[in-house]
């Protein structure tokens, strides 16, 4: 049902009154309650108290229904019918709070926030209703979902030559306890030079079979081609990977190893052994990195045997 002229001069007139924040909390409501009327006579067939030949049913008063926005509470009014029901298709069944303020839940869920916390926030966005804990469990349950898509999809759009893997340690809370995870990551590249993230895995460490059931999922969801994985010299994965991914060559990771040299030498020297290295790295062919290495082994081995 579109504002009449009246109507939208009373709106203007309320909203002259108010301070900004009550000005845009007003309009929003008035534009989703007058989109809201408007579906409601789509579908119905005729506005209220007008008769048509194409009216189905008719409207039989009001539900109340509370929208948290970022500019505040809404009040909303969603018709009821006499015989079917309806829903606005602008408001999501069981969700009372816009995808902005998702956003910020999210995030702040992730970052570890506590439920306090995180309804003081929303508070403080202009929510006045804050947010309960089961409310944040709800949206986070939408992130999971989100999460186990991507990390599930099938990989046989294309082949990845290249694989690299990792892992890093975080703390996580695993029945009531703070406890060391590792969270192992495979990065591809593709046949035509893009980057992609293929999976990750969480488990109590990565030891060779946490790597063998990794890889084999990857697998499973259609990673081939594979003809070089770069990894750091962990021993259980190394062997994960020629069990694996049969006949794929491995090469030591270049960070991984520039770190291993380091921890050998005094801090002070760090830097120029790094220089040195790096030139190395930075040979045109397969022959002259093979004589900047000698070069390079043995100036370095007199000073760091």
């Amino acid at each position: 049902m579109a504002l009449d002229q009246s109507a939208l001069l009373d709106l203007l007139e309320s909203l002259k009154a108010a301070d900004a924040d009550d000005v845009i909390r007003h309009a929003l409501q008035a534009v989703l309650q007058a989109l809201i009327e408007a579906e409601a006579t789509a579908m119905i067939g005729a506005a209220p108290h007008q008769r048509t030949e194409t009216r189905t049913t008719q409207r039989n008063g009001y539900r109340d229904r509370l929208l948290t926005t970022a500019a505040g509470d809404l009040e909303l009014k969603i018709p009821k019918l006499r015989s079917g029901s309806f829903f606005p298709s602008l408001l999501e069944r069981r969700r009372r709070i816009d995808q902005a303020l998702f956003a910020v839940v999210m995030e702040a869920y992730l970052q570890g926030v506590s439920t306090r916390s995180v309804d003081d926030l929303v508070k403080a966005l202009g929510a006045d209703t804050g947010i309960s804990k089961s409310e944040v469990s709800r949206i986070c349950a939408d992130l999971d979902n989100e999460v186990a898509a991507f990390r599930d999809r099938p990989l046989s759009h294309t082949t990845f030559p290249y694989v690299f893997l990792d892992a890093t340690y975080c703390k996580a809370r695993v029945n009531h306890r703070v406890v060391s995870q590792a969270v192992v990551i495979a990065t591809g590249v593709s046949i035509d030079g893009r980057r992609e993230i293929l999976g990750f895995a969480v488990g109590d460490s990565e030891d060779g079979a946490f790597w063998t059931a990794f890889l084999r999922s990857l697998k499973a969801r259609g990673l081939s081609g594979v003809q070089l994985a770069i990894s750091d010299a962990h021993a259980g994965l190394v062997a994960a990977l020629r069990a694996v991914f049969l006949g794929a060559s491995w090469q030591r990771c270049r960070v991984h190893f520039m770190r291993n040299v380091l921890a050998r030498v005094p801090k002070g020297s760090a830097e120029m052994v790094a220089a040195a290295i790096r030139t190395i790295f930075a040979q045109p062919t397969a022959q002259t990195v093979r004589a900047q290495l000698t070069t390079i082994a043995t100036m370095l081995g007199r000073q760091f045997p």
